[in-house]
């Protein structure tokens, strides 16, 4: 059964509940909320520890029985971007969203869905390849598993993740974070791929991600959150 804490603070009287499946994407979710000074609460579950998967109770929130998923009274809301526009719409904060028709609206809509659309996944393969030669799989088959992860990663991921990399240190040149000068949630969606990555590959020689990474860590909100689910662990 799921851990429930309870986390109330006194814009309204509203209650968001937080689906929280333990180190994974839905970190983001609470962080937002932290930002939107919300009534929420985190219903905790915990990972299956030889699997690693959600546990069965998620499917009794949302039928794929991933997280991060919410509920809003009878509402129920999956997928991060869906749940940071539909919160951002819900409890409006315009220091989050870009106004419409400038410039910074036009890179939050892409960050936003390019954090879940392109970076993820490329990060996720790499992490399912880096575990093709550990314990998790069968003794005879490790030593292909590691021939395999190392063509993957060598052939396709590494290149991959250096030009995705390369990107992101290119668009902060010349702005404080994604979008602009100004902190949004699409920096909020962008955090998880960037603490995947700097759990999965060496950033010392991108110097403009690792500071965006810190300011990131430095903000009030995102340390509340640590305090509350804890440090994302890859």
């Amino acid at each position: 059964m799921p851990i429930v804490n309870q986390e109330t603070r006194p814009r309204d009287d509203t209650l968001i509940v937080v689906h929280h499946l333990e180190n994974s994407r839905s970190q983001r979710i609470v962080w937002l909320l932290e930002e939107l000074g919300v009534a929420y609460e985190i219903r905790t579950y915990r990972r299956d520890p030889r699997t690693m998967l959600a546990p069965p109770e998620l499917k009794a929130v949302h039928p794929l029985g991933k997280s991060p998923v919410i509920t809003d009274g009878e509402i129920t809301i999956a997928e991060s971007g869906a749940i940071i526009e539909y919160l951002t719409a819900r409890f409006p904060e315009p220091a989050l969203v870009p106004a419409d028709g400038t410039p910074e609206k036009r890179r939050y809509t892409y960050w936003l869905h390019y954090a879940e659309g392109s970076a993820m996944p490329l990060l996720v393969m790499s992490l399912v390849f880096s575990r093709l030669g550990k314990a998790s799989v069968p003794l005879p088959l490790r030593p292909i598993g590691k021939l395999m992860s190392r063509g993957a990663h060598r052939q396709y991921l590494d290149p991959q993740l250096r030009l995705h990399f390369d990107y992101w240190e290119r668009e902060l040149e010349t702005r404080e974070w994604f979008c602009g000068d100004s902190f949004t949630a699409a920096d909020i969606q962008m955090s998880f791929p960037v603490l995947a990555a700097a759990g999965r590959a060496d950033l010392a020689g991108y110097r403009r991600i690792s500071a965006v990474l810190a300011r990131m860590q430095a903000r009030p909100g995102y340390r509340r959150m640590i305090e509350k689910v804890g440090e994302f662990r890859l």
